[in-house]
């Protein structure tokens, strides 16, 4: 999943190859998809539209279309060959249970919506951009959402000093090599860090997330380099 993805010459996988490799190097990843569809189980109420940005091959919302029988789910990505996986995934279930957005990015995105959602995923997309356009999407997604409604976002993940940058970049590489990646490949994916993405820490999250107007903040889950937030509008 991704909001503004780097250059084909930073990214280290395709988007045909996205669902193979991105197990890979993220931890728990697609268990991180459950954690989300299990934190959307509590809350109280049952979404009537939920929108997923930076939705990449749609392997979240394939899972939450069988949990969340009577719910409507829009998709929203920049990248074309992301979207026609997604469509690809998602051509089995009934065309009217989900709608392609027209592809954009989250801090650009200015279409007419018909349905407001009450939900707005955002999972591994903004750590990409640069401060203000995280803000600037942030900000996007918070007008678009029903008041009471709910944000939920994942995100890579700086450690809160240098010391933890290095020991944690070494716990994630030795993840990866555990995952069958070369010294190589694991060494090139972590030098993205501050070059390609460019993550910010769980205080800032939560400070920008208040910022932002949300009424209620709160850390979902913390693994490694990433981290997922849950905010109420």
């Amino acid at each position: 999943m991704a909001d503004v993805k780097p250059s084909t010459e930073s990214i280290p996988h395709l988007p045909e190859d996205y669902d193979t490799q991105v197990s890979k190097v993220i931890p728990y990843y697609f268990s991180l998809h459950q954690e989300v569809i299990n934190l959307v189980k509590a809350l109280p109420f049952t979404p009537a539209i939920w929108m997923d940005t930076g939705c990449g091959t749609g392997s979240l919302i394939a899972k939450a279309l069988m949990e969340f029988p009577e719910t409507r789910f829009l998709l929203l990505d920049p990248s074309e060959g992301m979207l026609k996986q997604a469509r690809e995934k998602l051509s089995s279930c009934p065309a009217g249970r989900f709608k392609f957005l027209r592809p954009s990015s989250t801090q650009e995105f200015f279409q007419e919506l018909e349905e407001i959602p009450d939900v707005i995923t955002a999972i591994q997309c903004h750590h990409y951009l640069c401060a203000e356009d995280r803000m600037n999407a942030t900000k996007v997604c918070y007008d678009l959402l029903k008041e009471g409604g709910a944000y939920i976002t994942s995100e890579n993940i700086r450690p809160l000093t240098e010391e933890g940058i290095m020991i944690e970049k070494q716990y994630l590489r030795n993840f990866q090599l555990s995952m069958g990646k070369t010294q190589e490949e694991a060494d090139t994916h972590l030098a993205r860090f501050d070059v390609a993405y460019f993550p910010i820490t769980v205080e800032d999250h939560l400070r920008s997330l208040r910022k932002t107007g949300f009424r209620t903040v709160e850390i979902l889950w913390y693994s490694y380099m990433q981290a997922a937030f849950y905010c109420i509008k």
